[in-house]
């Protein structure tokens, strides 16, 4: 069913009073509450069962409205905000007086973005607010990308979804840490690479891997209920899948479209054509197998180029996520 005018008024007043509304954005479906109403975002950690510790990224209508959330915009943000915003790429600043700790997770600084998503910035413009909207699932498991993925996974603990269709991007975005704009930090990988960024800043990245600076860092994290191991090449996808099923496992294999059949009796879940194409459908086949009740994904992860370095972070916190492996 079509999204209305209404439907839109009515997802900016919930959000305007308290209420939690999932909303589609290119990356993944976030689950929105106001992000200076400590009552909403104590509802909103609840309903994720989200740890305190972990920052959340607060989602603004454009660049106009930073002034709002953060001490200072560094000549870096501004120019990467130019040329990435709307779109996949959240910037960490300085937070302004008055953030709440709740979102930052105590921190001095706030994450910030602006969706490329028609929908939500609509219902951004309406709400005059800040949202803050974590990926629209309980904490840990593998982000939606779709309006039934968040009904599968919430349920009654929000109160409207916004079904916009499938998310195009598929993974969540870029985060950047510019608070020492002399040294960025990359503390997730995301549609807009480390290569763009590095270009666009004319300096190094740093790389920091530490957990809960920014939301998605914990080393296991996006899992499924199967374990999930990572192959080296199609050999040792089809090495790996064949012990799997040697053991008595329902097994499926996902892997770039030049990797080969799957062993017969493993089920091929996706063969991607390209990089782009895994991290859109790439939460989606994690879902399906949980669906199909597998036990065991092998995944051949695209080479790290683009948005390829994304979908290999993610299938390697998924994996964590698991049984270790060899």
């Amino acid at each position: 069913m079509a999204i209305t005018q209404d439907d839109i008024e009515r997802a900016a007043s919930l959000l305007r009073s308290g209420g939690l509304v999932a909303l589609p954005t290119e990356t993944v479906y976030g689950l929105g509450a106001d992000a200076s109403d400590p009552a909403a975002l104590a509802r909103l950690y609840a309903a994720k069962g989200r740890p305190a510790d972990h920052p959340v990224i607060v989602h603004l209508a454009g660049v106009e409205q930073l002034g709002g959330w953060v001490a200072e915009v560094p000549d870096a943000a501004r120019r990467l905000a130019a040329r990435w915003w709307p779109g996949p790429l959240t910037l960490v600043l300085r937070r302004a007086p008055g953030v709440l700790d709740a979102v930052t997770a105590g921190r001095d600084s706030v994450a910030v973005r602006v969706p490329d998503q028609l929908l939500t910035l609509e219902v951004l413009r309406r709400a005059g607010i800040g949202i803050a909207a974590p990926s629209a699932n309980r904490f840990g498991a593998v982000s939606p990308t779709t309006a039934a993925h968040v009904r599968a996974g919430l349920g009654d603990d929000v109160d409207l979804i916004l079904d916009g269709g499938p998310c195009r991007v598929g993974v969540e975005s870029t985060i950047v840490d510019l608070t020492d704009p002399a040294r960025p930090l990359l503390l997730r990988e995301g549609a807009v690479s480390a290569t763009e960024l590095e270009t666009e800043l004319g300096v190094p990245l740093a790389h920091d891997r530490g957990p809960s600076r920014a939301p998605g860092m914990l080393a296991a994290h996006y899992a499924p209920r199967a374990r999930v191991e990572l192959a080296r090449d199609a050999d040792d996808l089809a090495a790996r899948a064949r012990r799997g099923l040697a053991a008595g496992l329902r097994v499926g294999t996902l892997a770039p479209q030049d990797a080969g059949d799957s062993p017969e009796g493993a089920l091929p879940l996706g063969r991607l054509r390209d990089a782009k194409a895994y991290a859109r459908e790439l939460y989606a086949l994690l879902r399906m197998a949980d669906d199909l009740g597998l036990e065991l994904v092998v995944a051949l992860p695209p080479s790290p180029e683009g948005v390829g370095a994304a979908v290999r972070d993610r299938l390697t916190r998924a994996a964590a996520g698991s049984a270790t492996t060899d």
